[in-house]
């Protein structure tokens, strides 16, 4: 008989997220996983399969109570104009985007169960942005609206900010 595991599995990933979401997969070594999570190497291995099985679980984690949430919030302002404030408040210093970000540009492009989950993940964004600006509007808005807003997180990562664009921005939304 096994020992029982001595980690919260949810909590492990969760933990992951945050560590993809700073540092990017490629950023993030089995051994700073294993320092970070607080868990062994085998017991690592024995329950994700691998640094790549971790974080498909902790990208899956992330789609369904990070991205999701925002999408709903999104989705579900009562009018076009609090939709945007809320999609600009999404990006402007909070990272609930960056390990959805960081995938699209760093493994979508050399892993197809990857890109499919940041397919659902960006399909869920560009869903939520077209009920925000109204039913009728070309879905092409919608996901002008959603490249934009990762955009202004992927500047807002790098140093550039988003808070002179971004206010300005939603002071103009506001005024509308």
């Amino acid at each position: 008989m096994g020992r029982p595991r001595a980690f919260d599995e949810g909590e492990a990933i969760r933990a992951a997220a945050s560590l993809f979401a700073d540092r990017a997969y490629d950023g993030v070594s089995v051994d700073d996983l294993v320092v970070h999570l607080g868990v062994h190497r085998n017991s690592l291995y024995k329950v994700f399969g691998s640094k790549r099985g971790l974080y498909l679980a902790a990208l899956r984690w992330h789609l369904e109570h990070q991205v999701r949430p925002v999408a709903a919030t999104i989705a579900a302002a009562p009018d076009p104009a609090r939709a945007l404030r809320d999609a600009f408040s999404a990006i402007d210093g909070d990272p609930d985007l960056d390990l959805l970000l960081l995938a699209l540009v760093e493994r979508a492009p050399v892993d197809a169960e990857v890109a499919a989950e940041v397919d659902r993940g960006m399909r869920d964004l560009d869903a939520a942005a077209a009920v925000a600006i109204g039913g009728d509007t070309p879905a092409g808005s919608a996901y002008t609206l959603v490249a934009t807003l990762l955009g202004l997180r992927m500047r807002a990562r790098a140093g550039a900010g988003t808070a002179g664009a971004g206010t300005s921005l939603l002071d103009r939304i506001h005024r509308t």
